[in-house]
């Protein structure tokens, strides 16, 4: 395995940039990151690559999907305002935070923190943060309901599945701050609402799996009560199931709200009990 250190030391880079541009393509590769603040957008297409943080370690940009840019022709849009990108067929990353620092979504619109479209990723002890749209899980739905709304990397391209776990992290977002089509397992995390609005904004596919909370914590800063859905489905048949979660006053009591305008709503929520034959066999998707 190829080894690559990052730091304003004696590492091999300064910036984590350059390390995954120093990897090619088909060569599994790993990037050790010293602590420091990296202000700086993050783009990896690189097929296999383990990226851990040695200390507090934060990626930080704020890009924000209301900037006008192409020499003022188009906003940003959501899907090009990630802090880091990363696709491929295997990631994974530990003891990192990654920041979108645009601000509030009702000032700047959607700010990613990070936009996973990878076939299996693994996250550990990881910290997301932003406000709306705050962790994108590929894959994009099917159809746009806007002309442009999914320009952005890998928009063109067929949609594949996607698998991701993520153990002992932290998420902090606003309005439809976990969100996409991939199959997800969040396990022992905190996640917390900074404002009012709505957790999990699910995408996937009827016969697929979908987002799964397992011993979450859902937190707020103070917000007022039933202020937060955990769930608004993004297209009809998105999935979130919350097993051994415990939820905050500011959680809604129904759980789920509809998306307006939608023409149909086929999606599944759940809040169940680890143990019993539901959980054990949605989890057993995420143990395979």
């Amino acid at each position: 395995m190829l080894r690559i250190t990052v730091g304003r030391g004696d590492e091999d880079y300064m910036t984590v940039q350059e390390a995954i541009n120093a990897v090619p393509y088909n060569t599994e590769a790993e990037i050790i990151i010293s602590a420091g603040v990296y202000r700086e957008k993050i783009f990896s297409d690189k097929n296999s690559l383990r990226i851990k943080g040695l200390g507090g370690v934060y990626i930080v940009w704020d890009d924000g999907a209301y900037e006008i840019v192409d020499h003022g022709k188009r906003k940003r849009g959501t899907f090009r305002s990630y802090t880091a990108f990363f696709s491929g067929e295997s990631l994974q990353l530990e003891n990192i935070t990654i920041v979108n620092s645009a601000g509030s979504g009702s000032a700047v619109g959607q700010a990613v923190a990070l936009y996973l479209d990878v076939a299996s990723a693994v996250l550990e002890n990881v910290s997301l943060i932003s406000f709306q749209d705050t962790l994108f899980l590929a894959p994009l739905p099917d159809e746009e309901r806007e002309k442009n709304g999914f320009y952005g990397p890998r928009h063109l391209l067929p949609r594949r599945r996607t698998r991701t776990i993520i153990r002992d992290s932290f998420i902090s977002g606003s309005v439809d701050f976990i969100y996409g089509g991939g199959d997800a397992l969040f396990e022992d995390c905190h996640i917390e609402s900074v404002e009012p609005g709505f957790v999990a904004a699910p995408s996937g596919k009827k016969d697929w799996v979908g987002f799964v909370f397992l011993r979450s914590s859902f937190t707020s800063r103070s917000l007022p009560e039933s202020s937060v859905f955990l769930m608004r489905p993004w297209r009809p048949e998105g999935k979130s199931r919350f097993i051994s979660c415990s939820f905050g006053p500011h959680i809604d009591k129904r759980g789920r709200c509809e998306w307006i305008g939608a023409d149909r709503d086929e999606s599944t929520f759940a809040v169940i009990e680890a143990g019993s034959e539901d959980a054990e066999s949605i989890l057993a998707f995420f143990r395979s």
